[in-house]
């Protein structure tokens, strides 16, 4: 009788890892079964710029795989942005961020997420389940990766992150600072600071329609402004009507950004009103708190939550009492007023909608996805292969009561200020096939986004669009009026248009304000006349060669931040019209000690003012940690453009770290994509970078001087393209 060593050699390996399991993952032998052969049901090709393309017999086999991929890459951003939703990153990052953690646990709710998932139909229920099968199959696996917090990964997670955009809620302006205050009991000593509006976020998103393309077909252009690294590219496939090609957010399982064989979607953040604030009425009797609504008094809910946070290596426990209303949680006090919040900020509906927007067929399948009124952060940007483009600013849109300024706290105790339902997609602000053959969208008014052919204002309520214009918005308007003939390279390098808009109305300010300066013969002065001519002469395009952009940006960082403000409410001023008021209102002392500080500044670090913007602005990725740390000593690269806030289309915002002479980017032109949907797809893609995580891999910066120079790739959408270029095949686990 022979004996099959062979065998017996994989049965102990089996049974020790079986053992090893038990401890580690708290795994049984049956799962691990279970999840080996899930594993063997998906292939997972990596092509030459370390690209997962996941293929799998189901939709829920491509989940399996595209999570497992996910995991290989950047585990750790996986398991932070759960921890986040999960209001858990005090038990990481300790007391400091108590109130970020009270403020999703007010707004986000697990145990409905935990409800939402037993009710779930069953085709969504698998895609959870594979989601959670593939990371702790992933941990399972891979026993060396330690996780900071979470070793098991549960299926009702996603329920609690539905729409794949950066920003983790809504909450109209209320700020974690005025949380505090009121839940710490220092109320009184915090006066009501406006949450930030003004960081450089968004993106840009543009459709082309056959009439303005070389080859008659649609394209749509694809440029998140996001941190860096927040969003891998990637395939997943199945033989249940998926091809979706995009970037996907870390830890989720749809693709949020992207396109299949038939139509492709681009998300910009949007402004449209969909969290309210109310003032309630409260009333305390004999100790009890009551809220009065519609002339009745009825008792606040108090619900206790507790939060753990680190200190000195270990968990200390803080429970706070929270209050409710019909309203929503009570987030805040002002002026001696409670503040409640009516939001949305995680609905199954929401997550329903991401995935089967990711397998329409046709412009009909896409606006059925739409019609689900789910969306709450984002605007679309849309083009499809019959050569349709569309735009909808926004998707989840309450009907509110006219006569009201929604953009401030509303009275929360007459039934007059509550939701009344959502607007039908129809009769939100949208676009379908205007004649001029181009849509754009650049976190700016929906009311230009076709040029003369735009939406107009006067037929929506203000609390629909309180975007105003920006100078991104007025770039991309210039240049695709002009622009017809368009291909995949024209479209790029329209794209990467990289004039600085905002300087054609804050240089001749400064001319003109420079001329009120009483001449000199000091050194100073000369400087500063020199300076003021070589903006004046400058053609507005950041370069990596100009001393202008140098001067330009650093003095506009410096200028009143009323410049800055990126988004609006209703009733104020935009960025180009608080830009035009302060150039033509300027008065010496708002611009010229701004200049000469620039200049000062460029002096002490460089030993001259005259700097190209490339010695100074640079991309640099030195490892592989959420919190990167950058170091004039290490290498890095220049990069021409410049940030998306002074009307560049092109996105890099910069900073000075820790006092370092140059300024290193971590926002803005992450993961780029031009796609045409002919006979066949053609795209080119770009992203930060490179697509891992890992420092050791040769796809954690192979994109990087592509990223610096505007270089795209040509994406491999079909798999016999993936085949030729592919690095590596493999099932999950092997």
């Amino acid at each position: 009788m022979l004996v099959n060593y062979s065998k017996i050699l994989k049965t102990v390996f089996f049974i020790f890892c079986v053992s090893f399991s038990l401890t580690a993952q708290k795994i049984n032998s049956k799962e691990i079964l279970r999840l080996e052969e899930a594993a063997q049901q998906v292939e997972i090709i990596r092509d030459k710029w370390g690209i997962p393309h996941i293929y799998g017999t189901t939709d829920s086999d491509a989940v399996f795989g595209l999570l497992y991929a996910q995991c290989e890459d950047d585990f750790k951003r996986i398991e932070m942005n759960y921890i986040e939703k999960l209001g858990r990153l005090s038990e990481i990052k300790g007391e400091s961020v108590l109130y970020n953690d009270l403020e999703i646990r007010l707004l986000i709710d697990a145990e409905e997420a935990k409800t939402d998932y037993k009710k779930a139909p069953l085709w969504l229920k698998k895609l959870l389940n594979s989601y959670a099968d593939a990371i702790n199959f992933y941990l399972y696996k891979h026993p060396e990766v330690k996780p900071a917090l979470l070793t098991h990964f549960e299926p009702w997670f996603p329920l609690l992150w539905t729409d794949g955009s950066i920003g983790a809620i809504s909450t109209a302006d209320l700020s974690t600072g005025e949380l505090k205050a009121f839940y710490s009991g220092n109320n009184d000593k915090v006066a009501y600071v406006e949450r930030e509006k003004n960081v450089q976020t968004g993106s840009n998103g543009f459709a082309l329609a056959p009439s303005k393309t070389a080859d008659g077909n649609a394209i749509l252009y694809i440029n998140p402004h996001t941190t860096f690294y927040f969003r891998p590219e990637v395939q997943i496939t199945s033989e249940e009507g998926l091809n979706t090609y995009g970037a996907v957010t870390w830890g989720q399982f749809f693709i949020y950004q992207g396109f299949n064989e038939n139509c492709g979607w681009m998300h910009t953040s949007s402004n449209v009103d969909v969290a309210d604030m109310y003032v309630e009425k409260i009333t305390n009797k004999k100790g009890k708190l009551f809220y009065e609504f519609d002339q009745k008094l009825l008792p606040v809910i108090e619900k206790e939550i507790t939060i753990n946070y680190t200190e000195k290596g270990k968990l200390i426990p803080k429970k706070i009492k929270t209050y409710f209303t019909n309203n929503g949680p009570i987030m805040a006090k002002r002026d001696g007023k409670w503040i409640s919040l009516r939001s949305m900020n995680r609905s199954m509906t929401s997550l329903i909608q991401s995935w089967i927007r990711t397998k329409s067929k046709n412009f009909d399948d896409y606006k059925k996805a739409m019609d689900l009124k789910a969306n709450t952060s984002n605007n679309t940007v849309y083009a499809d292969s019959k050569g349709n483009i569309a735009y909808w600013h926004g998707n989840f849109i309450p009907i509110r009561d006219k006569n009201q300024n929604w953009s401030k706290a509303v009275d929360g105790s007459i039934s007059a200020t509550q939701w009344k339902g959502l607007h039908e997609v129809d009769k939100t602000v949208h676009l379908y096939n205007p004649v001029n053959g181009w849509i754009q969208n650049c976190n700016s008014t929906p009311y230009t986004a076709a040029g003369e052919n735009s939406p107009k204002k006067q037929n929506y309520p203000p609390y629909m669009a309180p975007d105003g214009e920006n100078f991104r918005g007025i770039n991309a308007v210039r240049i695709f009026s002009k622009g017809t003939n368009y291909t995949l390279e024209k479209v790029i390098t329209d794209g990467y248009d990289s004039k600085l808009s905002i300087f054609e109305v804050l240089i001749p300010g400064l001319v003109n304000v420079f001329n009120q300066v009483p001449k000199s013969d000091t050194s100073e002065y000369k400087s500063l006349s020199e300076a003021v001519s070589i903006l004046k002469d400058w053609d507005y395009y950041a370069k990596e060669n100009s001393i202008a952009t140098t001067l330009a940006v650093e003095w506009a960082y410096k200028l009143d931040p009323i410049i800055l403000k990126a988004y609006i409410d209703e009733g104020e001023l935009d960025q180009v019209e608080n830009t035009k008021n302060f150039a033509k209102n300027a008065v010496i002392t708002q611009m010229i000690p701004q200049l000469e500080g620039v200049i000062k500044d460029l002096q002490s670090k460089w030993g001259t003012w005259k700097v190209n913007w490339g010695d100074v602005n640079r991309f640099q990725r030195s490892s592989g940690d959420i919190d990167l740390k950058y170091d004039d000593s290490q290498p890095s690269l220049p990069i021409g453009f410049g940030p998306g806030s002074w009307g560049s289309l092109p996105s890099f915002k910069s900073s000075y770290q820790n006092g370092s002479k140059k300024r290193y980017g971590y926002n803005g032109n992450s993961f780029v994509c031009a796609v045409e949907f002919g006979p066949k797809i053609k795209a080119k893609s770009l992203l930060a970078g490179g697509n891992s995580g890992d420092i050791n891999s040769k796809h954690f910066y192979d994109q990087a001087e592509m990223y610096q120079k505007g270089q795209f790739k040509d994406v491999l959408f079909y798999k016999e393209d993936v085949i030729k270029n592919a690095e590596k095949t493999y099932h999950p686990g092997e």
